[in-house]
């Protein structure tokens, strides 16, 4: 569920009482253990953290308007949901965050880099605090540029529309180059036809 809220204290607010304290919670611990070069906002109707412009100035490839994510929190209809970036872009990561849960006995409801919690006591603080602290922002976009780099023809967002851009131009040019060498062959090997007939006539 987006919010339309354009503060953190905004969104805060509007939540009922239970899903308040959950989230504050766990915002805390992200923010305990943030590194410097990232920024807490509102982004895409959650509370975002993210690295700014003036740290990454590319931004978010699918909207470089945006500044490059790096982990959101948001109130959902049927639970919250803690979304890490740095563990969809790396599967190290991934793995070592299942073993953590697992180490600390608590059931991992995870998506490509969602984790869905209905109550607090569901999450293993610790570990997300150390998830947090474990990527800092230039670790952050290093493993972003190399998914990028890794995906090749696979562009999205302004990739793709630069791609789009560039097609008509490139396909242009041969179309332009075969048209006028086709006429020119056939005229003379007509007139040719032409004059042998009427001679055996």
């Amino acid at each position: 569920m987006q919010s339309k809220a354009a503060t953190v204290a905004q969104y805060l607010k509007e939540l009922p009482a239970d899903r308040r304290a959950a989230l504050e919670a766990v915002r805390k611990v992200v923010n305990a253990n943030l590194d410097k070069d990232f920024e807490e906002g509102m982004q895409y109707g959650m509370i975002g953290w993210y690295v700014p412009h003036r740290v990454f100035p590319a931004g978010y490839h699918c909207d470089p308007k945006q500044p490059l994510p790096f982990a959101a929190l948001a109130s959902q209809k049927n639970y919250m949901s803690l979304y890490m970036m740095s563990v969809y872009a790396d599967a190290e990561e991934e793995g070592w965050m299942r073993r953590k849960f697992e180490q600390a006995g608590k059931k991992l409801d995870m998506g490509k880099c969602c984790i869905r919690f209905k109550k607090l006591e569901d999450l293993p603080l610790e570990v997300i605090g150390e998830a947090i602290a474990r990527v800092p922002a230039a670790r952050h976009i290093e493993h972003y540029e190399k998914s990028l780099r890794s995906r090749g023809k696979k562009a999205t967002g302004a990739e793709k529309t630069a791609e789009k851009n560039a097609a008509p131009k490139k396909a242009a040019k041969p179309a332009a180059k075969k048209a006028p060498a086709r006429k020119p062959a056939s005229q003379p090997g007509t007139k040719k036809t032409t004059r042998k007939v009427s001679k055996k006539k």
